[in-house]
């Protein structure tokens, strides 16, 4: 089931916890930020999300520290438990509850040249190599971007849909130079696809009058512009993740990858899309 997630005070409750996901966090520490009491907080966030907001925080530590698993090879697993405020043996039987599988196990899963695709059975994700990647990635320090958004939590097999509904609504404010940015806070291949949290976006000059207005934090990213099919998305974006990140001397920051359009063709689904992963 999908949910548009339209409450300001729950908006703003996701972007505390997202900052501040690496400490001890509580839902009384959420609702005082939001300036709302914990039991009215708690209903509303539980009515626009469809989850709890202890299930939340938790479902989001164990998912990011997996991501961390993943593409953070180097560190031990017990100091990526200790970074989401887990001991040891806490972590381990934490994360083997949620995930059906040990951190050990996990970690030694994480494929290098292919991976099973989410939502294209019949598309096989399989990767280049470190080399070919580090070819093609470039870093860049991107500005902030003021931008019109909507947050889902949902399959992303719905973007096409989201994305039609998104533009022509706000198609008054679609200018020559507007940008089309998907904002991604989840990695499908780690996430139940149900639950994937994301924001469809657009950039507008910065007295829109508009309510659902935010800026995305630019920085330094390492971009890569993939062309091809839409499937190909998910590919493109594993194999950063699972071959070139790992290995390539920088890691991912507290921010969120992004994915910004430069052309789509949606009869041919063919897009050409800068892949940006926040760095350090």
């Amino acid at each position: 089931m999908d949910f548009k997630i339209t409450n300001d005070a729950v908006n703003r409750g996701i972007e505390y916890i997202m900052r501040h996901l690496e400490d001890e966090i509580s839902i009384d520490d959420v609702a005082r930020h939001c300036n709302i009491s914990k039991y009215h907080f708690s209903r509303v966030f539980r009515s626009q999300t469809g989850q709890s907001m202890y299930g939340f925080i938790k479902r989001l530590k164990m998912d990011q520290s997996a991501l961390k698993l993943k593409i953070e090879k180097k560190k031990s697993i017990t100091d990526i438990g200790l970074d989401y405020g887990y001991s040891s043996s806490n972590y381990s039987s934490a994360f083997k509850k949620h995930h059906a599988i040990s951190p050990l196990e996990f970690r030694r899963l994480v494929n290098t040249s292919c991976v099973e695709h989410p939502f294209f059975e019949d598309v096989k994700a399989s990767f280049l190599s470190f080399e070919e990647y580090d070819k093609e990635i470039r870093i860049e320090d991107l500005g902030d971007f003021p931008v019109i958004y909507e947050r889902n939590i949902g399959n992303y097999i719905e973007l096409g849909k989201k994305w039609c509904e998104f533009t022509e609504k706000y198609k008054e404010y679609l200018k020559e130079d507007t940008l089309l940015i998907e904002r991604s806070y989840d990695d499908p291949s780690i996430t139940d696809l149900d639950q994937c949290l994301y924001d469809i976006c657009m950039t507008v000059e910065g007295n829109c009058p508009l309510e659902n207005i935010t800026t995305i934090e630019g920085g330094k990213f390492a971009v890569y512009r993939f062309s091809g099919s839409i499937p190909g998305i998910f590919t493109a974006f594993q194999g950063i993740f699972n071959v070139w990140l790992p290995d390539s001397g920088f890691q991912m920051d507290e921010r969120y990858g992004l994915g910004i359009y430069r052309a789509l063709d949606a009869e041919k689904m063919h897009v050409v899309m800068d892949l940006c992963i926040p760095v350090k």
